[in-house]
């Protein structure tokens, strides 16, 4: 339900605020939505748009890059959320289910905030650090889990999958050669691997045991 919602309010949202091939009538486009709830770390720092933060999260660059964080929250989050749902109940599981994923939006761009505050061209977009929160979530609850990535019809374990993808984003953030928020998938991924341990410690044992099944 979670899930569900988030996707389908993320899309709303999304494709209001296209600059670039907007299907919608221009009554009902909003293409200011982008540049008012994009994250600028200038604006958030210095201006105190502290909303930015979180409201980056439900904004894309175009239809393939909302494509693929919907599709790949929609591979994982389902997941996720039902394991949430079995481990902490039914309200319980979808309110620590939702807060993740909206404070590993937050937590993935802090990062950048502190490290771009006196750049006011430096503009984030997207939800891939909340997607890769939830990605780290499942490979913290299921391990073994397979993880390919598109077009590509190999999958590798979550438990390898992990390591090299937080090694690969060390990496390219470092290097900065592209337009790609690499920081924020990196916070968000270790956010997401991290909060379900804060809250509820046994995970992590049960992580470490069934690496070893």
């Amino acid at each position: 339900m979670v899930t569900t919602f988030i996707i389908v309010i993320t899309a709303i949202i999304s494709i209001a605020a296209f600059q670039d091939q907007n299907p919608l009538p221009y009554s009902m486009a909003r293409p200011e939505w982008f540049d008012k709830f994009k994250f600028n770390a200038y604006m958030v720092w210095h201006r105190h748009d502290f909303f930015r933060l979180l409201t980056s999260g439900f904004v894309h660059g175009g239809w393939w890059h909302l494509a693929f964080n919907m599709l790949t929250l929609y591979f994982f989050g389902y997941l996720v959320e039902d394991a949430f749902i079995t481990i902490f109940g039914n309200i319980l599981g979808e309110v620590l289910y939702a807060s993740m994923y909206l404070l590993a939006i937050v937590i993935a761009s802090l990062s950048d905030l502190f490290k771009y505050r006196e750049q006011p061209y430096y503009n984030a977009i997207g939800a891939s650090g909340a997607v890769s929160a939830v990605i780290f979530a499942a490979i913290l609850l299921m391990p073994k889990i397979g993880i390919g990535l598109f077009f590509i019809p190999v999958h590798i374990p979550g438990f390898v999958f992990g390591p090299l993808y937080l090694l690969y984003c060390h990496y390219m953030a470092k290097k900065n050669l592209d337009n790609i928020g690499h920081s924020a998938h990196f916070w968000g991924a270790v956010f997401g691997f991290v909060f379900p341990i804060i809250c509820y410690p046994h995970l992590f044992t049960n992580f470490i045991s069934k690496l070893f099944q």
